[in-house]
């Protein structure tokens, strides 16, 4: 019996170390489930709130961010339905294919660590509308209604301590050259000086002092008025590049885009009879021109000069173009950004696209010549770099 009375009080101590044991258990499940939450959301959060009805919708987006202050965002998402963005309120909103791109306006710019930044969109869908989950703030992964981004795997092997040469492209690239096959002053090989309806004080040489990679560029010395024009016109035929063309140059200039219309970039164009697909710019910011009916994008109203941007001096700049050759589709980026005001994709979009979406045959460009013409004022120095043109993406 005292024996019995010894072993009575030690139930109670182990029943206790079990349940210790179990909220300790407990505990550190709690801890470990808001350190998943607190590090799924380490760097944004996107709360998605939508309006739906049969063929159209209502989005109202509200970006929390939760990383380092920034002075400019950028939000990309891809839809999973055949949503289609036709207009938006509090950003710039954008779409190519699937993928959407929202920009900052000039007053929602600035966002603190915890700051928000609220905009809305309207759109069209025919058969299913699910909401994105892959929503990204300046390339970082957002949680999106308080569901964590989805992980990446590590990579199989490390990546590369440097990245390739900018003057790499694909094997299949009808042009690819970074102009160090140049032997003499003068552009020769593949590429030829020209001078499109009548040479002036224009000049255009291969220079050996300013170069993007390697030793050697082309320089373009272009003069202000419509006899001064000088382009470097590559040999190849672009006629078969497709269904989508794509563009990428590293260029660099010295001289702020004037207010009146010049041209860097001309694509002759054999859907208006040879006359040129050209960038370049008007007042002050990047535009496409096309030269059968002067049609601009974006449109030069002030809004839509506000949504091109500057082509910024005294660095080096990469620029893209996607040429869709099979219907109206048009993009550009000015390094890793989508320029929202230099984007085609058929459908009407208020102060970008009404000139443009006038002619609907694709263009078919055949050939690419880099230069400077001036329509009016506006001399300026430019070199290009590292050319390329394929039927696949480039990148910078």
């Amino acid at each position: 019996m005292r024996a019995l009375l010894r072993r009575l009080p030690r139930r109670p101590r182990r029943s206790w170390t079990v349940a210790a044991l179990l909220a300790a258990v407990a505990l550190l499940a709690s801890g470990l489930t808001a350190l998943t939450a607190s590090g799924a959301e380490s760097g944004c959060r996107v709360d998605y709130t939508v309006n739906q009805w049969t063929g159209g919708y209502t989005a109202q987006l509200k970006i929390t961010n939760l990383g380092p202050a920034l002075t400019g965002w950028r939000l990309t998402w891809t839809h999973a339905g055949d949503q289609q963005v036709t207009s938006a309120w509090n950003a710039t909103v954008t779409q190519t294919g699937s993928s959407v791109v929202a920009v900052n306006t000039n007053w929602n710019g600035a966002l603190a660590t915890g700051g928000t930044a609220d905009f809305g969109l309207q759109g069209t869908w025919r058969t299913s509308a699910p909401t994105p989950s892959d929503f990204a703030l300046n390339g970082v992964p957002c949680a999106v209604n308080g569901t964590p981004p989805p992980t990446t795997p590590p990579p199989t092997t490390p990546p590369p301590t440097t990245p390739p040469p900018a003057s790499d492209c694909d094997g299949s690239a009808v042009i690819c050259t970074d102009f160090e096959d140049q032997t003499g002053s003068a552009p020769s090989g593949t590429w030829r000086f020209t001078a499109p309806d009548c040479q002036g004080t224009g000049t255009a040489a291969v220079d050996t002092a300013v170069a993007h990679s390697g030793s050697r560029s082309v320089r373009v010395d272009g003069k202000a008025g419509y006899c001064n024009h000088a382009f470097v016109s590559s040999m190849a035929d672009l006629s078969a590049v497709g269904p989508v063309m794509y563009v990428r140059m590293w260029v660099r200039h010295t001289t702020a885009l004037p207010s009146a219309h010049v041209t860097f970039v001309s694509l002759p164009d054999s859907s208006q009879g040879g006359r040129s697909l050209r960038v370049g710019g008007q007042n002050g910011a990047l535009q496409w021109n096309r030269e059968s009916d002067d049609a601009t994008l974006p449109a030069q109203s002030p809004a839509g000069v506000a949504l091109s941007r500057p082509l910024p001096t005294g660095s080096w700049q990469c620029l893209r173009f996607a040429i869709d050759t099979t219907a109206p589709g048009l993009d550009t980026w000015l390094g890793t950004e989508q320029v929202p005001g230099l984007h085609a994709d058929g459908v009407p979009t208020q102060d970008i696209d009404q000139q443009w979406l006038a002619r609907t045959t694709p263009p078919r460009p055949t050939a690419l010549k880099l230069g400077w013409e001036s329509y009016g004022s506006g001399d300026d120095t430019l070199w290009f770099d590292d050319v390329a043109v394929d039927s696949s993406p480039i990148g910078c």
